[in-house]
């Protein structure tokens, strides 16, 4: 059965004012699942995002062999299979809305000598795989698509898997990770090299995993075939959830939100870079390690903007933001011009084109010059309504933006905020948006 849509209005209010924690990182959260699956013993995951698309990746672990449960909301336990020993799913692996954790997934499989086929929902099925599945299938697997790669994909994963020489022609963590994962399962060295550095999540999880990983002028090189035992893990709050509540104040005058345990990767953090070139007041405190990542509590407070040019380089440490900045962007005085976007044409939606046409529909001035995004901010109409496309990262920027605009903003449909950000529209309303 279709889950009929779940419009929501948002609108001008006063200031916003709280200390929030947001969910757990997502990338980390699917991460921690997958290598603790293939870890000998038990591991206690504590922060554990429970969105839906997380809980994808839970129930596909199960489905893989590894015993996953629940102790209570945040905290889980996994009882690995170690390397090599997944077993054969018994039915088709459904992802939902997560194109992480199908490609992640791909990797994995690929190495292990089982045959799985996966779906996910209607967005998930309509996104390209093949960036993923062509240079895994150098390890030997074989894979059978729909047209461009898409799913439902079937995976024979190699019986005696090679490891991988693999040069990223886009710089993509994704990528990255499932050519890292398949080469868990191969003797050898796995190599990957990287133009432009993209978040290091696998690689710092690996090594907490104890495996034997390094990184030498770009290329990041694996040991195969590791024991790779259970270890405790922490996961940080979600940088890119974060950037909701903390531009949400920003831009609504008087506002002061605290934002506790984000999670500090250098790789992580475009945003905050770009946000307090922006004029931003934006301060950081407590700053300490857990489970390997650094994290700190983030206070916004609201400021006066204005346009910067955003570098192409900067792209890959702030890719899923970039929605959220445009908001930003658009009560920002004078011209944001962000460069290098290719990458959101390939998200939940055609993430790049949506929102350009978030802002316009709302009275925003923006073009889209190639792969580049230019907003001229200043003034907000809003009064729009805002197509989401399925994709969780626009309806929240478009709740955002009507918290701040001179009229409400309604996106066609939240519910799907939860694959993310379970409790986002509490969240915000406990922070004084009553009509959110």
């Amino acid at each position: 059965m279709t889950t009929p849509p779940s419009p929501l209005t948002s609108s001008r209010l006063g200031a916003l004012r709280g200390i929030v924690t947001v969910p757990g990182d997502k990338s980390i959260s699917h991460r921690a699942l997958m290598l603790s699956a293939l870890a000998i013993g038990e591991t206690r995951i504590t922060g554990l995002l429970e969105g839906e698309d997380v809980l994808r990746t839970a129930a596909a672990m199960r489905a893989l062999g590894a015993t996953v449960t629940q102790d209570r909301p945040g905290v889980w336990r996994v009882q690995g299979v170690g390397i090599g020993a997944l077993t054969e799913p018994a039915d088709v692996l459904d992802m939902g809305n997560s194109g992480t954790a199908a490609r992640l997934l791909c990797g994995l499989l690929a190495s292990h000598d089982l045959f799985a086929i996966m779906t996910g929902d209607a967005s998930l099925r309509g996104r390209p795989m093949r960036r993923v599945t062509e240079p895994l299938a150098q390890c030997g697997a074989q894979f059978w698509a729909r047209a461009g790669g898409r799913l439902p994909l079937a995976i024979q994963g190699a019986r005696d898997p090679l490891p991988l020489d693999y040069t990223l022609p886009v710089a993509s963590a994704q990528v990255k990770s499932a050519v890292l994962l398949a080469g868990l399962n191969a003797p050898g060295i796995t190599r990957v090299h990287e133009p432009t550095p993209t978040r290091d999540h696998t690689e710092r999880m690996l090594t907490h995993f104890g495996a034997t990983i390094t990184c030498d002028a770009g290329t990041v090189l694996l040991t195969g075939q590791p024991e790779l035992m259970a270890a405790p893990v922490v996961v940080p709050a979600d940088p890119s959830s974060a950037a909701f509540p903390l531009v949400a104040a920003l831009i609504v005058p008087g506002s002061v939100v605290t934002v506790t345990g984000v999670g500090l990767n250098p790789l992580r953090i475009g945003l905050l870079t770009t946000l307090i070139e922006m004029g931003a007041d934006l301060t950081i405190e407590n700053e300490r390690i857990e489970g390997g990542e650094r994290v700190g509590d983030i206070t916004a407070r609201h400021s006066t903007l204005r346009g910067v040019d955003v570098p192409a380089s900067r792209a890959p440490s702030m890719i899923d933001e970039y929605p959220i900045l445009a908001v930003a962007a658009a009560f920002a005085t004078g011209t944001t011009h962000m460069c290098g976007l290719a990458e959101l044409r390939v998200k939940e939606s055609d993430r790049l084109t949506a929102t350009l046409d978030l802002l316009r529909v709302n009275g925003v001035a923006a073009t889209i010059e190639g792969d580049d995004l230019l907003v001229d901010g200043g003034r907000v109409p809003g009064g729009g309504l805002v197509q989401t496309q399925m994709d969780h990262r626009l309806a929240m920027s478009g709740i955002v933006l009507g918290l701040a605009s001179e009229r409400a903003v309604t996106v066609d449909d939240h519910g799907f905020i939860d694959t993310s950000f379970p409790g986002f529209v509490a969240l915000m309303r406990g922070l004084g948006t009553a009509n959110a």
